[in-house]
């Protein structure tokens, strides 16, 4: 089934030129002008992903990626100002996957619109997964194809597309103390700006999935001045 997509923004041609191209990649486009038309939208269908702009009239994208985040799995990319590093900060913080900065390049975007449905879809799979399919670290075992991490008990959590990609960039580099700067090129998928705090927020979001203590971290510990050690090894579970 063709992937769907909602565009919310209340430039008209902004929606115009991202519903042109995606409609050319084959996806099944919906428009909206604000937050609320979007509701409305996402509770007529679902949709595969939501391509938001933080700045709305009446209520922001801010408030909708986190009232999506609470109750869905929707991939969220954000569309921001080139200015708006506080607002990137706060939406990634709220559970966005990815963001774009304006101007925007649209063969850009429809590319990590791709891997975010298909990270998506994966994730939404019912079916357990086979065992080489999971990774053991400390406590925990991660199902890579359906992106959730599975504690003792057999409880999973959802990663975001963000979470996931940092995560794995961890355990591919355990016991090796990573810099702010690396762990962007390992994980580049957006412009990445002077004075990116990204890396901090999703390090943040990661340690709580994980019940990491930010306080007396164990297994993401911060090396002031360095960057990030994580201390657990993988193993086929």
């Amino acid at each position: 089934m063709a992937p769907s997509v909602l565009i919310v923004d209340d430039d008209p041609l902004i929606r115009e030129l991202l519903q042109s191209y995606l409609a050319q990649e084959g996806y099944q486009v919906r428009c909206a002008s604000t937050a609320e038309q979007a509701e409305a939208c996402l509770a007529e269908a679902p949709v595969d992903l939501v391509m938001l702009d933080i700045r709305l009239p009446g209520k922001d994208g801010l408030t909708l990626t986190r009232e999506l985040r609470v109750r869905s799995e929707v991939g969220i990319i954000l569309i921001t100002g080139r200015n708006d590093e506080v607002d990137r900060i706060v939406g990634l913080e709220c559970g966005a996957d990815d963001y774009v900065v304006k101007p925007l390049n649209p063969r850009e975007l429809v590319s990590r619109a791709k891997n975010l449905v298909r990270r998506v879809r994966h994730a939404q799979q019912p079916a357990a997964p086979a065992n080489g399919q999971l990774k053991r670290f400390s406590d925990w075992r991660l199902d890579s194809d359906r992106r959730r991490l599975i504690d003792q008990d057999g409880s999973e959590t959802l990663l975001t597309h963000g979470e996931f990609q940092l995560l794995s960039v961890f355990l591919r580099n355990a016991g090796h103390t990573l810099s702010r700067d690396q762990l962007m090129d390992q994980i580049r998928n957006r412009e990445w700006l002077p004075n990116d705090r990204s890396i901090d927020v999703l390090v943040g979001r990661l340690r709580r999935k994980l019940r990491d203590d930010p306080a007396e971290p164990q297994l993401i510990i911060t090396i002031h001045g360095a960057g990030y050690l994580f201390t657990a090894t993988a193993s086929a579970a």
